[in-house]
């Protein structure tokens, strides 16, 4: 049946209410977005989904993101999607540990306050504290502190004021990969939401001082946001709108041929960038990175590209100038690549994240 907000499968539906389960332990994951949304919380909730259930744990999702009915997949899990308040407390009483993979408020953390169950707590963004309700803070702040603390890049744990262990995101290994046979036609591509703090705007201007020194590189733009207006009219406006290309949102498959069919991709997202799966896709695929020197990001483009100072156009500038006219350096950092993305495959982080959940469970036994 269809519901006014959202599609259910049969498995979904059947999940709401769980029977005890047998065997390894079971362990609820509650992640605000997940698949068929598209994104990093969404790609790292599914992988450490999928790898903690080829471990033998019993996994459950629960999660806000409504499923779309022609993107169904089978997965090894179950999900819940939207579920009600109690709904969530019956899961967390039914779960051995529970694992919270964002922490923007207290929509995530409060089951803590109410039942008390073995968690974890991935970070994926600095949380301010004035973002809170003063009675929030203490009670956001206990609930933290009941958990393990995961932070996703050392940058980010820098802002944290819990004890934390770092595991890096992971990436999707089984899709992102190089296709020798397609050659590398273009120069620039852009892959992220169309919005302000991902940073378009900044490169768009950057392409505007290339242009005044008579350098014209095309640059494709992969994504959709609620700032595309916006900034295909500014293309138009900075008169480099023969240069950029609007291709909407692409995945799977064809997204990684498009990715290998660039050299450069440039990641100009603006403070705070906790960590950046999508430096590591286009690593993946071939590409040297160039992205903005904050947060996570040179956590993640590693010894595969460069950094340019963040918000800082005419440095953004100069350096897409420099390794445009020095080919030869592409191909120094391309050589860093299997050998840098061997930390992020899936299986190493699934690994990293196992040991954190032994470590709670058997802390409590």
């Amino acid at each position: 049946m269809i519901d006014k907000f959202l599609y259910w499968s049969a498995r979904e539906q059947q999940a709401i209410n769980p029977p005890l389960a047998s065997g390894k332990q079971k362990i609820l994951i509650s992640s605000y977005r997940f698949h068929p949304s598209v994104g990093g919380i969404e790609t790292v909730a599914l992988i450490v989904a999928e790898e903690l259930a080829k471990k033998g744990y019993t996994i459950k999702v629960i999660t806000q993101t409504p499923a779309n009915q022609h993107q169904l997949t089978d997965f090894p899990f179950d999900i819940i999607r939207r579920p009600s308040p109690l709904q969530t407390l019956d899961l967390v009483r039914w779960c051995d540990l529970l694992l919270i993979n964002n922490n923007d408020s207290l929509r995530a953390a409060w089951p803590l306050l109410a039942i008390h169950k073995p968690a974890i707590v991935v970070h994926h963004q600095y949380r301010h504290s004035k973002g809170l309700f003063a009675w929030q803070e203490p009670l956001n702040h206990r609930a933290l502190c009941r958990a393990e603390n995961i932070s996703v890049s050392h940058a980010l744990a820098k802002q944290l004021n819990t004890p934390y262990t770092v595991v890096p995101n992971p990436y999707q290994d089984d899709l992102f990969f190089e296709m020798p046979e397609v050659e590398r036609t273009h120069e620039l591509v852009f892959l992220g939401r169309l919005d302000h703090q991902k940073g378009l705007d900044l490169l768009f201007k950057a392409l505007k001082l290339l242009q005044e020194q008579a350098l014209t590189p095309r640059l494709t733009v992969i994504g959709t946001g609620i700032l595309e207006k916006n900034f295909r009219r500014l293309a138009q406006d900075l008169g480099i709108g023969s240069q950029v290309h609007f291709v909407g949102k692409k995945t799977g498959l064809e997204l990684v041929h498009l990715l290998n069919d660039h050299r450069i991709m440039v990641v100009p997202s603006r403070p705070f960038e906790a960590f950046g799966i999508v430096a590591l896709e286009g690593i993946a695929c071939g590409c040297v990175v160039l992205g903005s020197a904050q947060g996570g990001l040179p956590e993640a483009i590693g010894p595969c590209g460069e950094t340019f100072v963040s918000e800082d156009v005419q440095d953004l500038a100069k350096k897409l100038f420099n390794l445009l006219h020095h080919p030869e350096r592409l191909s120094d950092y391309r050589a860093h690549a299997q050998e840098y993305l061997r930390h992020f495959r899936r299986d190493r982080v699934a690994a990293s994240y196992d040991a954190v959940v032994e470590r709670v469970l058997n802390s409590v036994v």
